[in-house]
């Protein structure tokens, strides 16, 4: 009853069940085709490409991690060299600054060495020059005093005038 109600009530409405049928069958066979032919392989391809994606995402995260590990290792290289340069400088800084007082020290003597040089040269010059002055004195002396004299003086004189006088200039002295 229930089928003739449709087959009734279907061609009240122009339909007919043999086309329904059809139509069902026709789906369902659709159906079938689509699942075999492109259901299939689209699935296929769609769990090709979830694989893939799980591969490129797996190796990312292997990536990432050796990464990371390169980068630490990179940062303690980066440490032990600033630690090591920072040795270079200090120990730069030292022998620099005991060069600079070896050579503050040699030229500390080398000043010395010439400081007491010039001044035993001076020492000698001034008695050079003391001595040439007793000379000149002497022999001035004996001139003034010849003519003062007027007369010559005897070389006894002459000799103990220029004892006397040496005598007194060396006082003054």
């Amino acid at each position: 009853m229930f089928l003739d109600n449709l087959v009734l009530g279907a061609g009240a409405t122009g339909m007919n069940l043999g086309d329904a049928l059809v139509t069902l069958v026709t789906f369902l066979i659709l159906m079938a085709l689509l699942k075999k032919f492109a259901w299939g392989p689209l699935m296929g391809i769609m769990q090709q490409r979830e694989e893939l994606v799980a591969s490129e995402i797996e190796e990312a995260e292997k990536n990432r991690k050796e990464s990371a590990t390169l980068l630490a290792q990179n940062e303690k290289l980066v440490k032990e060299t600033q630690a090591n340069m920072a040795e270079i400088l200090e120990s730069a800084k030292k022998q620099a600054n005991a060069q600079r007082e070896e050579i503050l020290a040699a030229a500390n003597a080398e000043a010395a060495r010439l400081k007491d040089s010039a001044q035993r040269d001076i020492a000698a010059e001034r008695e050079k020059a003391i001595e040439a002055i007793r000379g000149e004195v002497v022999s001035l002396s004996v001139l003034a005093a010849s003519k003062v004299l007027g007369k010559e003086i005897s070389e006894a004189d002459n000799s103990a005038l220029i004892k006397e006088t040496i005598a007194k200039a060396g006082e003054v002295k």
